[in-house]
């Protein structure tokens, strides 16, 4: 695949990307796009290995490697190397929907796989996968496919994000009629409300929404389904029901302190600064006066949790001008390189600067990200504002079992100003009342409890997938879980499946 010496010949670029004092000024996506010639090249990087471990999507050591979408991989960066961008869209399309959303937010476990990564630096797959669908969009490649028949059947698709889209696209290309309710205001999910703009641009999610509706697919928003009546209206309704609500329960904080005001989940913080700049924009105004803005500008921000989205916090922070933004993290540093007990292919365990991190550091002059620590208690004033937090560091001891305790390091207490925490620590399952409405059974995690191997739960009309059914997880895992959802869902409804 590729040109047969691509490896040795190229080095990986990447797509250019603005500068830190200029992004931080808008909440606009940031990186740009190379030229196709330059693509070509970095499409022929890819060597043909022997077994192409970028596409397995397997589980190694606990953690997932390669793509869970099983991305036929190779074949389309042979594609883009031959210049057959038509041929490269149709096998890209072939396993994954939507690479426009996995394109700007996956965290590309194909590159953590690729053997080029064992001695050199992998081919760049997730721009490589991003420049196909966005060539196919721009040169009109992509549009509707209306179903040629319906098969009279009805399915209900609860929540609109990726599990709940990937899962109705594909019941409604087999002629289902597929509709997704969708509690908020404006359909995505996560993909609308829980990442921020500048990681992915609200016109994609529209545009790929509006082609949906196209293809037949029917949008109810703002329509949570929250009692029993509501539910088994639904079952009485549709010939067969998929909960796709994700892992919504955020994971709390229990310190001294905690009901103080300025204490905020992550996840409603980023919706609310997502509806406010959506509204803004449908208003023609820059929402500088925004609720959010006020809250932050000027403003010691704490955020707690190391991940995806302390990072997405972190940005959105610094772009709404706080006065100090730092991150604690739980865990130590992880290392800069692979080490000899995390070897090719297992998913790379590395430290990682992102977007957040870096534009913290060029305003800030530091990185955010305080390692091995953890907040003890919250002081707020007579009003019950939050004023500040006291932290403890923590230093990690490996059980017997191998498993790594964090254990606080007695007298290492610290008091920071804090004028807004924000908890990124993660989720605890689902909306409890997902189970009461719905009947369904709930597992030791908090997610919808199926049949083993199966999406389908006790109630033989109602199946689960994505975070509902997982947990807290990937865009690209829940893509994955919704078109293998909708494989099991039409065979239940038609006896027979040929989707494989």
């Amino acid at each position: 695949m590729g040109k047969s010496t691509g490896f040795l010949d190229y080095s990986r670029k990447m797509n250019p990307c603005e500068s830190v004092d200029k992004r931080i000024g808008n909440f606009r996506e940031f990186h740009g796009q190379m030229d196709k010639a330059a693509r070509m090249i970095q499409g022929g990087r890819c060597m043909n290995c022997g077994l192409p471990f970028c596409q397995t999507g397997m589980k190694l050591t606990g953690a997932y490697t390669g793509c869970p979408l099983h991305n036929l991989i190779p074949e389309w960066n042979d594609e883009i190397w031959n210049e057959n961008w038509n041929q490269a869209l149709a096998r890209l399309l072939k396993t994954n929907p939507f690479p426009e959303f996995t394109g700007r937010v996956c965290p590309a476990l194909c590159e953590s796989a690729c053997t080029e990564g064992l001695y050199g630096e992998p081919v760049s797959i997730r721009e490589n996968e991003l420049a196909i669908v966005e060539e196919g969009f721009k040169n009109g490649q992509i549009r509707a496919r209306i179903p040629s028949s319906r098969s009279g059947k009805k399915v209900a698709v609860i929540g609109s994000g990726p599990a709940g889209l990937a899962c109705a696209d594909r019941l409604n290309q087999r002629g289902h009629l597929v509709t997704v309710f969708e509690k908020a205001d404006r359909p995505g999910g996560l993909l609308m409300y829980g990442i921020p703009n500048m990681k992915l641009d609200k016109k994609i999610v529209l545009r790929r929404i509006r082609l949906l509706e196209e293809e037949g697919i029917e949008f109810r928003l703002s329509s949570g389904i929250a009692k029993s009546s509501e539910a088994k209206k639904l079952e009485q309704d549709f010939d067969a029901v998929v909960l796709c609500c994700g892992a919504e329960k955020p994971r709390d904080l229990d310190v001294e302190g905690r009901n103080a005001e300025g204490v905020r989940f992550a996840v409603d913080f980023l919706t609310d600064v997502t509806k406010e700049l959506l509204q803004a924009e449908s208003d023609g105004d820059a929402g500088s006066k925004s609720k959010a803005a006020s809250s932050v500008r000027g403003k010691n921000v704490i955020i707690i949790g190391g991940g995806d989205t302390g990072n997405d916090c972190v940005g959105t922070c610094v772009r709404l001008g706080a006065a100090s933004v730092h991150q604690l993290v739980r865990k130590p540093r992880l290392p800069k390189e692979r080490t000899p007990e995390n070897p090719w292919p297992e998913h790379a365990n590395v430290e990682k600067t992102d977007y957040g991190q870096e534009e913290s550091i060029g305003v800030y002059g530091e990185d955010p990200r305080i390692y091995q620590t953890k907040v003890k208690k919250i002081l707020h004033d007579e009003e019950g504002h939050i004023q500040s937090v006291v932290t403890i560091r923590s230093n990690p001891e490996k059980t017997s079992s191998g498993k790594l305790n964090m254990v606080e390091i007695p007298g290492s207490e610290e008091t920071m100003p804090c004028d807004l925490l924000l908890l990124a620590t993660g989720f605890s399952g689902c909306d409890p009342g997902l189970f009461k409405a719905f009947g369904v059974e709930a597992t030791a995690r908090g997610s919808v409890a199926t049949k083993d191997g199966s999406f389908q739960t006790g109630s033989e009309k109602i199946f689960s997938c994505g975070d509902a059914h997982r947990g807290a997880s990937l865009v690209v895992h829940a893509i994955s879980e919704g078109r293998s959802c909708a494989k099991e869902v039409d065979e239940y409804l038609m006896g027979y499946t040929n989707l494989i």
